[in-house]
């Protein structure tokens, strides 16, 4: 009898958190987010017409060859669209990349607002020519139409249109745009060099990365304006297996691209490194179980009781979102012998890397260097940056954009995330505490699939909304 009421009491005490979490769910109201832009057709031509001029500027950029004369033939273009942007702001042109100031009526809270204009490749067969600018099913095609024309065009524009009105913002504003984002290079930092040698210490910088995302966990209808708060840090390693080769036809065991194989596989079936939810990611599950059917509601809203099969399940739920809870591990690139019937003496794979805070560039690095030794792999690190500081989501600038969000798009939740990819705005860390990534346009799935992929495009339906937030950003900071 003891053990039948010491049973009784455990069941009990397993169910009533439960209970408690499933009648708080059922109790809680759901919210709907939507997205429905009512754009002019005025507006929303003259927009996509301007978008589609800067498509057709090809402005690939390549590492190992800077191209400035081209980009510079790129800022002509812009300066046919945006003459007042030309005349009126001073700029600064640093070896292609691109820094506007417009004096405000203080510098007390000095915004920066960026996003890159260099464009990734563009390979294979496409519907619309990459660099046609097409405007077609209310979409302008080409590349670096979603990855980042659209926002650039977004903000020159809404500084076009408040200088036309004669309007001076209260704090000043500095508009930035590198030219060697898609490969991480050396733009960005000679802007950020030029804000430290004046002085500049920005409020709040805005960058791409976020945008308003269509169903950004699966499950969860709608749309949210989900803006990014840091990144995971990244880095590529070489990992490489030595032998002393030999004939196929008497092979081996433990050969180097066995032990790569059997390196690999480890890493897959046991991954070394340690989920965690980090407040952001918290709070981002909070924000968006308000939105969320029954189950997902009650788990994500009761992270108290569910954080634990959260970590389990939530590879299974969104691949995206469990990159968001631990360091991430990716095999690209693999060699071996040149011939099919001749044993390596040497054999190696790349595994890009994203450092999550918890387990940083560092740590992460030395378990898998731990983990590479036992199978008799060398460890090189070819390249590698840390996780950024996070933007603080109850400080005063994160509160401003959200609340700019709020006043462009009033049916539009807003949510914190975790950036997995990598923007400019990490090197702004060095001057500023609150770096966001925001593109204030649609991302469905045809955009996030088109983006460095095939067929890139971005709905016209969105651009006007994109230049009135800017504007509102700029307007709205006192």
């Amino acid at each position: 009898m003891k053990l039948k009421n010491t049973a009784l009491l455990s069941l009990g005490a397993m169910t009533a958190p439960l209970a408690v979490a499933v009648v708080k769910t059922a109790l809680t109201p759901k919210k709907v987010s939507v997205y429905n832009p009512t754009p002019d057709e005025a507006r929303t031509k003259l927009y996509s017409e301007k978008l589609s001029q800067m498509i057709q500027y090809e402005t690939v950029s390549n590492p190992n060859n800077p191209q400035l004369e081209k980009f510079r033939g790129f800022h002509k273009v812009l300066d046919g669209l945006f003459p007042l942007v030309n005349s009126r702001l001073e700029k600064t042109e640093i070896d292609g990349n691109l820094l506007y100031f417009w004096k405000g009526k203080s510098s007390d809270k000095p915004i920066v607002i960026m996003s890159h204009q260099d464009v990734v490749p563009a390979e294979g067969e496409w519907s619309h020519a990459p660099f046609s600018g097409d405007i077609a099913d209310g979409k302008v095609w080409g590349r670096g139409a979603s990855d980042t024309k659209c926002t650039v065009m977004a903000f020159l524009q809404a500084v076009e249109e408040l200088l036309a009105e004669g309007v001076t913002p209260e704090q000043d504003v500095y508009i930035a745009s590198s030219c060697t984002e898609e490969h991480g290079g050396d733009g960005a930092p000679k802007i950020v060099a030029e804000l430290k040698r004046r002085g500049v210490k920005p409020f709040l910088v805005c960058d791409e990365g976020g945008g308003i995302i269509s169903e950004p966990i699966g499950g969860i209808k709608g749309s949210y304006a989900m803006i990014g708060v840091f990144e995971k840090g990244q880095g590529n390693i070489k990992f490489t297996a030595r032998s002393g080769g030999g004939h196929s036809s008497a092979p081996p065991k433990n050969s180097p691209i066995a032990r790569l194989a059997a390196f690999e596989m480890s890493i897959e079936k046991h991954n070394p490194f340690r989920k965690k939810f980090v407040p952001e990611f918290e709070e981002m599950l909070s924000t968006l179980s308000e939105y969320a059917g029954f189950g997902m509601r009650l788990l994500f809203g009761n992270l108290w009781l569910f954080k634990p099969l959260l970590k389990l399940a939530m590879p299974a739920i969104s691949s995206q979102a469990a990159a968001m809870l631990k360091t991430t591990v990716a095999f690209t690139m693999q060699q071996g012998s040149d011939a099919r019937n001749v044993l390596p003496q040497e054999a190696s794979v790349c595994a890009n890397m994203r450092f999550i805070p918890h387990q940083g560039m560092d740590e992460s690095i030395e378990i898998i260097k731990k983990r590479a030794a036992k199978f008799g792999l060398e460890a090189e690190i070819l390249t590698a940056s840390d996780y950024t500081k996070p933007a603080d989501i109850k400080g005063e600038a994160w509160r401003y954009v959200v609340d700019t969000v709020g006043e462009v798009f009033p049916e539009l939740a807003t949510s914190p995330y975790v950036m997995t990819g990598g923007t400019d705005a990490r090197f702004y860390q060095e001057i500023c505490d609150s770096c966001v990534r925001f593109a204030p346009v649609e991302y469905g799935p045809e955009q996030m699939k088109g983006m460095h992929g095939i067929d890139e495009n971005i709905g016209t339906h969105c651009l006007e909304g994109a230049v009135d937030f800017y504007k509102a950003l700029i307007m709205n900071n006192k």
